[in-house]
C-alpha cells in the first residue's frame, strides 16, 4: 500500500515515516477504506477526528451463526489477553470498547452484518464478535476451529472476511461531509454468492 501510495504521490511524506499520510489503520487481511491525508494540517485535522470519534465507520463482516438480536450493542471491555499475549480479548478492567451491529442477510449457518465500531480498540471488532458468539468468518486468531476453516475453503476465502464498508468524516478543509463507500472485494463477494447459492 504504501509504495502504491508514494508511486502516486511521491512527494507524499506527512505523517509516520514508515506511513506517509495514513490517518489510521486496518487489520491485516481487512479490506476496504483508509484515509490517506496529503497535507500535514490535513492529517492532524482528520486524526483529531479519529480520536475523538467523530468519524464515522461501518464494516461489512461475515460471522458464524446468528448474532443474539437483529441489531444491538456490544459493551464489553477489551484488553491483551492475559493467557495469549499477542492476542486481544475482553477482559474485566480492560479499556472501554462499544461495538453496534445489525443483520444484513441472514444466510443460513452464516449471517452478513453491519458492524461499527465507536471506539478503537485493536482487533475490536473481531474481539466484540467471537465473544457475543460470532466469531468473524476466516478469523485465524479469534474464529472457531478446523471444521468451520473447511467450510470458508469451500467458500474459496483465504482471508477473514471484514472489510471497512463507509466511512464519514468531515472535510479537513471546512467543505462539508464526506461520505465513503466502498463495494466488496471479489473474493468476499464470491463468497456472499456462494451461501445465496
Amino acid at each position: 500500500l504504501v509504495n502504491a501510495l508514494l508511486a502516486r504521490y511521491p512527494n507524499l511524506v506527512v505523517g509516520d515515516a514508515g506511513r506517509p499520510g495514513i490517518v489510521h489503520r486496518l487489520d491485516r487481511d481487512t479490506s476496504g477504506l483508509i484515509v490517506v491525508a496529503k497535507t500535514r494540517s490535513a492529517l492532524e485535522h482528520l486524526r483529531r477526528q479519529f480520536k475523538s470519534r467523530q468519524v464515522q465507520k461501518t464494516y461489512q463482516a461475515l460471522v458464524h451463526g446468528q448474532p443474539p438480536a437483529p441489531e444491538g450493542i456490544v459493551e464489553a471491555p477489551v484488553a491483551r489477553d492475559p493467557r495469549h499475549r499477542k492476542r486481544m480479548a475482553v477482559v474485566a478492567g480492560g479499556r472501554e470498547s462499544r461495538t453496534r451491529y445489525r443483520v444484513l442477510e441472514d444466510l443460513g449457518n452464516y449471517s452478513l452484518l453491519a458492524v461499527s465500531p465507536e471506539t478503537g480498540r485493536t482487533h475490536q471488532i473481531r474481539v466484540h464478535l467471537a465473544w457475543l458468539g460470532v466469531p468473524v468468518v476466516g478469523d485465524r486468531v479469534y474464529g472457531p476451529g478446523r471444521s468451520a476453516r473447511r467450510a470458508v475453503t469451500i467458500m474459496g476465502l483465504e482471508r477473514q472476511f471484514l472489510h471497512a464498508w463507509r466511512l464519514s468524516f468531515e472535510h479537513p478543509s471546512g467543505k462539508g461531509a464526506v461520505d465513503l463507500e466502498a463495494p466488496l472485494p471479489p473474493d468476499l463477494q464470491q463468497a456472499i454468492n456462494v451461501l445465496r447459492g
